[in-house]
């Protein structure tokens, strides 16, 4: 059994009010599948809805560069929104916090279903997403908080659970689309909502009644809106000017959030965060395992079908095996815990997808080694999710439990977008397939650094 550490750094943090006894009615295995219900649905946010742009565009009159900013909204929204709602659930509660995204959720998926217009049906996703952040958010913290005994189990049927959101996202964004409206597909992740309350009865950690560092969360905000949007530039057809614009408020925002950091050791990005090297350690690995993933989720699909004649239906079902194999290995990382099998399951994985995707771009895209090698990314995923959640957890004082997931997610989706982009950006100079062999040198260089990941739980700080 894992004992939570105390450290230095625990004793400067308030300690806040102590939790209640985890509800005994409420096993560890349904404990696992119930949050990732309530997070599971927030990936069908970027590769669903990304099916669906074209019919965006043709029924609304835009342009490509213009209906991208649904894709781009969502991203954003989903990776500020779980940083800022993991910092309010340590402050005000998880309880609140999934309230005010299930509110979000409700909100958002009104504005996307009624909107006339592309900058609405933008807004629309833009709340959808930061109410997706809240779900995403509160089910890490929940997942983070469990006791030492439970959490392995939690995180092993959470994990397996992830997977299959993870590889069928292409086919339901397909079926929906096809079968009913594009709308429908823009508003998938609103199915956390039937995981809302499944997890009322998880969200049982009170606040700390602290008040939040509201000018750090808005630089922060600033910050990763203007790295996004730069990312997307390409897409986006940006102008020069624009361009400009944003990458000095990129700057300057990161910059004062830094200065904010080094001046304030409890602001809206804890110090003893930014300082624990084994956070430093799980952002680097996730964020390469989610470039890895974005960027086959973009390549693979358009591969299969521009180059094989795949439909988008045959598509999705290629990739349901993948699911089956990230299932299974998360629930052996899970079951591994803290053991170092667990960090050799996401460097094989890492490094099985690297390999399989990079002779694909050799070999000029391959289906079998495209959909095996995608199969590898999803699974690797899956795998890293698990792991990462689980190494954190004892590394992080209970009371900034929901703020560092928040934080160490946000990084990974904005890992997940440079992966993305990159492929978009040099599928033109060197082909889609050998593009994506280029980006998957990202999570190669994540499975090296997770054989650095400790066997053993180290304090915090």
């Amino acid at each position: 059994m894992t004992t939570e550490p105390t450290s230095q750094s625990n004793q400067n943090q308030a300690p806040g009010p102590p939790p209640p006894a985890p509800d005994p009615g409420i096993s560890a295995r349904s404990t696992g599948v119930r949050l990732a219900l309530l997070f599971g649905p927030a990936v069908f946010g970027v590769t669903a809805a990304g099916v669906a742009l074209p019919d965006v565009s043709a029924s609304l009159g835009t342009a490509p560069s213009a209906t991208a900013w649904v894709l781009t909204a969502h991203a954003l929204a989903l990776g500020v929104g779980t940083a800022l709602f993991g910092r309010l659930s340590d402050t005000l509660g998880m309880r609140r916090a999934l309230v005010v995204g299930a509110v979000g959720l409700l909100a958002g998926s009104a504005l996307c279903l009624l909107a006339p217009s592309l900058p609405v049906l933008v807004a629309g996703r833009l709340v959808l997403a930061a109410g997706a952040g809240a779900m995403s958010a509160v089910a890490l913290a929940i997942a983070a908080g469990s006791a030492p005994d439970r959490r392995p189990v939690v995180l092993m049927i959470f994990g397996a659970t992830m997977a299959f959101f993870a590889a069928s996202a292409t086919l339901a964004g397909g079926v929906v689309t096809a079968a009913l409206s594009w709308r429908l597909t823009l508003i998938l992740p609103a199915l956390s909502l039937i995981a809302f309350p499944l997890c009322l009865r998880l969200a049982h950690r009170p606040g700390s009644g602290k008040s939040v560092d509201a000018l750090g969360a808005s630089l922060l905000t600033v910050g990763v809106a203007a790295v996004l949007i730069l990312i997307q530039a390409p897409v986006l057809a940006l102008t020069t000017a624009v361009g400009t614009v944003v990458a000095a408020l990129a700057v300057v925002s990161i910059g004062l959030l830094a200065y904010r950091v080094a001046k304030h050791a409890d602001g809206f990005v804890p110090r003893s965060l930014i300082a624990n090297k084994d956070f430093r350690l799980a952002v680097a690995i996730g964020s390469g395992v989610y470039a890895g993933l974005f960027a086959t989720m973009y390549a693979v699909p358009q591969l299969l079908v521009a180059e094989h004649g795949w439909n988008v239906l045959w598509v999705g079902l290629s990739l349901l095996p993948g699911a089956v194999v990230g299932a299974v290995l998360s629930r052996l990382a899970g079951g591994l815990g803290a053991r170092a099998g667990a960090a050799f399951l996401v460097a094989g994985t890492a490094f099985a997808a690297t390999l399989l995707l990079g002779v694909g771009g050799v070999l000029g895209a391959n289906a079998i080694v495209l959909v095996a090698g995608a199969s590898f990314a999803l699974a690797a995923f899956a795998v890293t999710q698990v792991v990462m959640t689980g190494f954190m957890s004892p590394r992080i004082p209970l009371p900034l439990r929901g703020t560092g997931m928040g934080l160490l997610n946000l990084t990974f989706f904005v890992g997940g977008a440079v992966g993305s982009a990159a492929a978009g950006a040099l599928a033109q100079p060197l082909g889609p397939s050998t593009g994506l062999a280029v980006v998957t040198l990202a999570p190669l260089a994540a499975g090296l650094l997770a054989l650095l990941v400790p066997t053993r739980p180290q304090p915090a700080g």
